[in-house]
């Protein structure tokens, strides 16, 4: 007898809104890794008129000058709940900055990212 797994909804492509602009930014592809999400850039969108980021030229680690494709940006994530994940740290790749990080999934469509310093703000 065989049983289905389900999948969690974290987990696949996503797509990243810009805040400021609210047009796309880019592509985002999350993985369950050893029981934790990873994310990593995929394809990026830059807008007209705006300088292409290639490579995380501010990043202060292993990942200074790597591409931004292909660029693990998300790790160490871990289910606290239904649809929710915490611990982990998210890579803002255009300053170079880590932040801890909450994502939680209302669906299969939407995602809930939360970069903070500190403590998190409740949601």
């Amino acid at each position: 007898m065989a049983l289905a797994q389900t999948t969690d909804p974290a987990i696949g492509v996503w797509k990243t809104i810009d805040d400021k602009t609210n047009q796309p930014a880019s592509l985002i592809k999350i993985d369950e890794v050893n029981g934790s999400l990873e994310g990593t850039i995929i394809k990026t969108f830059p807008r007209p008129n705006e300088t292409l980021l290639v490579n995380c030229n501010l990043c202060k680690d292993e990942l200074k000058d790597k591409p931004i494709i292909g660029l693990k940006i998300m790790s160490g994530l871990k289910q606290d709940k239904p649809g929710g994940w915490s611990g982990g740290k998210i890579l803002d790749p255009k300053e170079g900055e880590y932040y801890k990080v909450k994502i939680s999934t209302e669906d299969d469509k939407k995602m809930d990212v939360r970069g903070y310093i500190g403590v998190p703000l409740s949601w």
